[in-house]
């Protein structure tokens, strides 16, 4: 349920609305906008008295959201939400790059690879320092060691990081290093974890699981959403079908239906998408000429000898020639990168 309010409301009204909202035993979420504001209820819908509410100085409107997801929903926010990071803005005109190896393998290589990314124009650096692995004699990653180079990255060369955190437990010690909270395919159901990157005042970057749907991937930003974190990226990386020849298959389609159902950024991470350097270009191009607000892309000096998902992953000079055809791509489309 949607509370709109008139334009010219003050802040004294907008107040007396949440403090009712609240002593029904419902969760307030004002909501600024470029013409007005507006004030999303979440709870149980039964407990709602729209005749306490309607009543109210500077009330224009009760707007019933019908999607299952509130606060994500476009009804809720209209506007797009733009997140910021240190200057650096995901969601808006600018096209986010967000680049680097899978996994965080020793600092002399993650710094070269940084510097490198950063030279071909992206600001963002990824890098997992714990690793969620198939097998459970896989590189695991380097733990907090692997965080510390990552700091020592992002000192460097000004890069904004990018780590996934696997469990509520670690969010504090990766909250500590980390620009972005990375939530993984195989996390985007862990709702203990949601919750807790939600009470976080940082961005989180959620990637949506291999067999979820759309609605299932907003109903898991609603977690985050809900517990007060309204800076959400949403991430299409591939979801498993009965198709071999690729790692995953690419939803190009979760990008215009999540701009319309959503104002949460949405970007695409190719490589595991694909699962095969070969196609990570392809399927770039493909992402930005869609209306991606970003891409998330591996890439190593030496992908053979690279101890996790090298097989995926561009090499620096690849990578390079791609930003410059996606920078085409942007300006045909109003955009830039």
């Amino acid at each position: 349920m949607l509370v709109v309010m008139h334009k010219d409301a003050t802040k004294e009204q907008i107040d007396k609305v949440s403090n009712v909202i609240k002593e029904m035993g419902l969760k307030a979420h004002p909501i600024p906008g470029a013409q007005r504001v507006a004030i999303g209820i979440t709870g149980n819908k039964e407990m709602v008295d729209t005749n306490r509410i309607e009543g109210l100085p500077g009330v224009v409107n009760i707007i019933h959201v019908t999607q299952p997801f509130k606060l994500a929903n476009r009804e809720f926010h209209p506007e797009d939400t733009i997140v910021s990071v240190d200057g650096k803005f995901i969601g808006e005109k600018e096209i986010a790059i967000i680049a680097g190896p899978c996994a965080v393998e020793s600092e002399e290589s993650l710094l070269e690879i940084a510097e490198l990314v950063k030279e071909a124009g992206a600001k963002f650096l990824r890098g997992g320092a714990f690793k969620p692995r198939s097998s459970p004699y896989s590189f695991q990653g380097l733990g907090e060691k692997g965080l510390e180079i990552l700091a020592k990255a992002r000192e460097r060369t000004g890069l904004s990081i990018v780590t996934e955190v696997l469990s509520e437990v670690d969010v504090p010690l990766v909250s500590q290093y980390a620009d972005i909270f990375q939530i993984g395919a195989r996390s985007m159901q862990n709702f203990p974890l949601l919750k807790t990157v939600g009470r976080f005042p940082k961005p989180v970057l959620l990637k949506r699981g291999m067999s979820a749907t759309i609605e299932e991937l907003l109903m898991s930003a609603e977690y985050i959403l809900s517990e007060g974190n309204p800076n959400v990226i949403l991430c299409e990386r591939g979801i498993r079908t009965f198709e071999k020849y690729t790692r995953n298959t690419l939803d190009i389609s979760t990008v215009p239906v999540i701009d319309r159902l959503s104002h949460l950024p949405i970007i695409i991470d190719p490589s595991h998408a694909s699962g095969n350097w070969r196609y990570v270009s392809a399927l770039s191009r493909a992402a930005i000429a869609a209306g991606a607000d970003g891409l998330l892309i591996e890439v190593h000096t030496n992908p053979p000898g690279a101890l996790s998902d090298g097989k995926q992953s561009l090499k620096p000079e690849r990578f390079n020639q791609l930003m410059g055809e996606i920078k085409k791509i942007a300006a045909a489309i109003g955009r830039k990168v």
